[in-house]
């Protein structure tokens, strides 16, 4: 556990959270956009099936092994000397850890949750910007 001078610059964190910040809103934005609108942009059928299954598949694996990482780091020996701006690149509520100590109850069913949730919207993010771009290059190089 971090104390006082053993803590990063405060600075030095403010890039994390606004990128968590950012892709928050953007996930929380597209989750709340009708699905008329999304198979609109993607140019596809609304009742199509593959419009939702690749990106609920990548926020499925990023839940997964975000939820692992929060686990391995909460499970980690001191001995391990995890390097702080690293694992809270991982795991962002790793902070609560250096922090103060969590017990394995609130990591399991508190921590470990919200740090799948997190980057499981970067997964969804990912999925979408990157579906958009590979559908809107196909139909550009068929055109």
């Amino acid at each position: 556990m971090l104390r006082g001078a053993e803590l990063p610059v405060q600075s030095e964190w403010v890039i994390f959270a606004v990128a968590l910040g950012l892709v928050g809103g953007f996930s929380v934005v597209v989750g709340l956009m009708p699905r008329s609108w999304i198979a609109k942009a993607c140019k596809r059928d609304r009742d199509d099936e593959r419009l939702f299954s690749a990106p609920l598949k990548v926020l499925g694996g990023f839940a997964a092994i975000s939820y692992l990482v929060a686990l391995v780091a909460y499970l980690a020996p001191h001995r391990w000397d995890l390097d702080p701006q690293f694992m809270l690149a991982l795991c962002p509520l790793y902070f609560v850890k250096m922090t103060f100590d969590p017990s394995l109850v609130a990591v399991l069913f508190l921590l470990a949750p919200m740090n799948a949730a997190v980057y499981g919207a970067l997964g969804l993010t990912l999925a979408y910007v990157i579906g958009v771009g590979i559908l809107r290059l196909r139909r550009a190089s068929l055109s």
